[in-house]
This record gives C-alpha cells, structure tokens and sequence, in this order.
C-alpha cells in the first residue's frame, strides 16, 4: 500500500504498464469512450462487445449512478468524506468532482491498484479549494492497509461514505467479499453510507465474462440476491437494490433494465 503525490505515483508507474496486454480499467475507459486505452484494450472490448453490446450501457449506467449517489450523499445526506475503493481511469464527473460541486470542502480518497491509474492520478488528486483528495496504491482484498492510507487525510470518527463500484466481482468467493465490505464498515462510524453496485448474471453477460476470462480477467457474476447481502445490517436507501438505472433517475429518463444491480445504506 502506497499513499504519495500524483508526480510520485506517476514516475513509478508507468514502467509497470504493459501497454500490450489488455487490462480491465482501460477496457472499461474504452466503453465508456475514453482516450485511455490500447489496441490490446479494444482489441478485447470489442469481442466483448460482440456478444454482449449492452456493455456499453453498462459501462454509462455505472458512471450515472455514481453521480446521482455522490449527489444524494453529498447533497442530501451532507457526507463530507468519501473512500472510492477501485475508482478505475480518470473520465468525466469522478467523484471529487460531483461532491465537491456541491459541498467544495469534500475530502476524497481514491484506491485502486492498476499502474496506469497511478499515471493518471493527477487528475484525481486535482480538487477544490477547501477540499482535499488523495490517492491509496492498494488492493480491495487488503481493507486494513486501505483504512491505514486513507486514515492520512480521512477523519474516521465523522461519517463517511464508502463507494464501491464494479469492484467486487474481482473477489471470486462471495463470502470473502462479504467479509471485506464488513471489515470496511467496522471501520466507520454510524451514520456512513455504502454505495455499492456490481455485475449480475444474464445469457450474454456470462458469454461475455466466459471471453474476459480466456483473456486472463476473470470476473465473479453475483445474483442480484448477492448484491444485496452486502447491505446486511444497513438501512437501505430508497428505492432500494435495484438495477442500477432504476435508482432514482433522472426526471425525464426512461431507464431499463440492464445486468447490473445496486444501492445505498446507511450505517444504524
């Protein structure tokens, strides 16, 4: 576990990119339509993307929810101190940049281990005058060493809200992820939030996830049922755990239903 600057991270990432093998953050930056990927990372998206088109709506409706939750727990809720546990690429609206349009003194942490996210953590770590944010190197099967990091800028005797996107299903045994989110939500005071969402089984989905794993990026499918117990022992957030376009929309929007499941409780 590293916790340093964005040159630092920058200096000693970048000769552990391997810009020939596809890796999952930068084929999730290419669905979403970013710039940061290459030939190998669209090479493998694209084949996902044969059998599973919806991916690319996934890949939006994941970043969609991440707003309207930020939204809600910044604005709502007035959480003020955010963990974003595998924040993936840099792109649009990350969440320093939603929570802090509402509330400029939020202070973020970000974790994730990819080498090419360390490259561009100065995008992350770029925040608003009377905010903070920071960057943890670390791997979601460590939640100590996350804790430790983000315990540098985090004030873990005031709320805090755990974000948790896309993340699990790189634990392959349900209960060890279980575990993990507890240990996490030991850690943090009642009235923090989790918000949380991830994939879910469907025909083309697992055909899709049968190609990432013969790519050597195996991804664990959860039921929607699965999804849910992570949210043992919290007070579920209307509307509830819910497919991920169907938590509170937008006025105007008419969401469908897509292979991804998620929610937002608070701690008692």
């Amino acid at each position: 576990m590293v916790n340093m600057g964005a040159d630092e991270l920058a200096q000693s990432a970048w000769s552990r990119v391997d810009t020939g093998v596809p890796h999952s953050a930068r084929v999730w930056n290419y669905w979403l339509g970013g710039k940061d990927n290459f030939p190998a990372d669209r090479e493998l998206g694209d084949k996902v993307y044969e059998v599973y088109p919806d991916i690319v709506r996934v890949a939006r409706a994941q970043r969609e929810f991440l707003v309207r939750a930020v939204t809600f727990l910044a604005g709502e809720v007035g959480i003020r101190q955010f963990l974003d546990i595998g924040t993936g690429l840099p792109t649009a609206d990350n969440t320093h940049e939603v929570a802090q349009r509402i509330a400029p003194d939020s202070r973020v942490v970000y974790v994730d281990n990819d080498p090419l996210v360390l490259v561009h953590a100065r995008a992350l770590l770029t925040s608003a005058p009377g905010g903070a944010t920071a960057y943890v190197d670390s791997d979601v099967r460590d939640p100590a060493g996350i804790l430790t990091g983000a315990a540098e800028l985090l004030d873990f005797t005031k709320p805090v809200a755990l974000v948790m996107f896309g993340i699990m299903g790189n634990v392959a045994d349900t209960d060890e992820a279980r575990a993990i989110v507890r240990h996490l939500l030991g850690e943090v005071p009642s009235g923090s939030y989790l918000a949380l969402n991830d994939g879910t089984h469907g025909e083309d989905v697992d055909k899709a996830i049968e190609i990432t794993q013969a790519d050597g990026h195996p991804y664990n499918l959860r039921t929607p049922e699965q999804v849910t117990s992570f949210f043992d022992g919290l007070e579920i957030v209307e509307p509830g755990v819910v497919s991920t376009p169907f938590w509170r929309p937008v006025p105007g929007q008419e969401p469908q239903s897509l292979h991804i499941f998620g929610g937002v409780g608070r701690k008692p």
